[in-house]
């Protein structure tokens, strides 16, 4: 992919999907190829709790609409890495462990750097401009609650689990899938329904 700027790279897909595993490991092919590498994801651009759960801790609509910080993501990191950009960026505006804005100094992206970015949403409207590379990570929807049930365990019960997705992570998807269609905007399917074998699709027509 030749660009005069950062290449921007959005991994894109639902919760427990396998979208940061994805992104830490094509950070470490690129890497060891010598490419520099920013590494950031959208719980670094998450709001704080209260707005994030004005609506309700369980609610789909709040988790769509009141979790996000795109007007951040886009000014601190996405513009400037993009076209006409100056490059100097910050990869996170929030500490979600500690509830906390964050006021990072800013750091400057040499001109072949390579954003690796994963989170939930990444095509909606607000970030249509933002990334050089869309790729989705594709999994049952069913597959994801099995998944976070052992990625959540300690942190949350199994039944907690099971509300959490149910109630508003998947209804939440399901308003993204039916507002903004990602796979048929995706440049890369990922099918990971079974991670130890993952399928890759090359769509031509973004």
């Amino acid at each position: 992919m030749a660009v005069d700027h950062p290449t921007r790279v959005g991994i894109d897909g639902p919760p427990a999907a396998g979208k940061t595993t994805l992104a830490d490991e094509l950070a470490a092919v690129l890497r060891a190829e010598g490419r520099d590498v920013i590494r950031a994801t959208i719980e670094g651009f998450l709001f704080p709790r209260a707005q994030r759960y004005r609506r309700g801790e369980y609610s789909a609509l709040a988790c769509y609409h009141d979790n996000h910080d795109y007007d951040a993501l886009n000014r601190v990191l996405l513009e400037p890495l993009g076209p006409g950009g100056d490059r100097r960026f910050r990869s996170a505006v929030y500490d979600r462990a500690a509830d906390i804005s964050l006021s990072l100094p800013p750091s400057t992206a040499a001109a072949d750097a390579v954003l690796v970015f994963d989170g939930v949403f990444l095509q909606r409207p607000e970030l249509a401009g933002g990334w050089d590379l869309r790729v989705f990570v594709s999994t049952p929807f069913e597959e994801t609650v099995a998944r976070a049930r052992v990625r959540e365990r300690g942190a949350m019960s199994a039944e907690e689990v099971e509300r959490r997705w149910r109630e508003r992570y998947i209804p939440s998807q399901r308003i993204y899938f039916a507002a903004v269609s990602p796979l048929d905007h995706a440049d890369v399917v990922v099918h990971n329904d079974v991670p130890q074998h993952p399928t890759w699709e090359l769509r031509t027509g973004g």
